[in-house]
């Protein structure tokens, strides 16, 4: 197999994976189907991920890729960067695949013993780090309201947009999830 052959085929794979550990969860997909769905055997799909668990960490870490170099772009800072999440949000109400995953598997995760469960501890540190520090420096700028705590307002941030990705995947018709989260930085940001 070429070596683009074998990227687009690996590509398709991350993708399908995605959209069946969303639909029915981490332990609910086997990699039969995964590769029933990419058209290729079960052997030809361990050629590209060995393991169940490397394939999950592999879709993972690419949505993750994504978002990063898209919400990093332009390099904002402070309030800057807090806005950006409202970006993001308004992004994901196209992405139900992708939230769907998320949602699922960082519920799953909880458990100690889940492949995913260092990763989503790891993730959840370093988002109410990046968000603390987003926060402080909107401080330090004199965008953050008086009496807004950063690192309260990174927790509550979190939770929110992780509550609205619930709803929302419960019922897309009613929860505009972008102008929810834009709200509530309204609350915390002076302009």
């Amino acid at each position: 197999m070429g070596y683009a052959k074998g990227r687009a085929k690996r590509r398709d794979i991350l993708d399908q994976a995605t959209a069946l550990f969303g639909e029915a969860g981490y332990r609910g997909t086997s990699l039969r189907e995964i590769a029933a769905r990419c058209d290729i055997s079960h052997p030809g799909l361990l050629h590209h991920f060995p393991t169940k668990e490397s394939l999950l960490l592999a879709v993972l870490e690419h949505r993750d890729e994504v978002d990063a170099e898209w919400i990093t772009l332009g390099d904002p800072r402070g309030a800057a960067a807090l806005r950006r999440l409202v970006d993001l949000v308004r992004l994901n109400a196209t992405r139900r695949g992708i939230v769907e995953l998320f949602t699922v598997l960082s519920a799953e995760a909880t458990a100690a013993e889940h492949p995913a469960h260092a990763y989503f501890v790891n993730r959840y540190r370093d988002l109410v780090r990046d968000l603390e520090t987003a926060y402080s420096t909107a401080a330090v700028a004199g965008d953050l309201r008086p009496g807004v705590d950063p690192a309260l307002a990174a927790r509550e941030l979190i939770a929110l947009m992780d509550g609205l990705q619930i709803q929302w995947l419960l019922d897309d018709t009613s929860v505009d999830m972008a102008a929810t989260v834009d709200a509530h930085l309204r609350t915390q940001l002076v302009s």
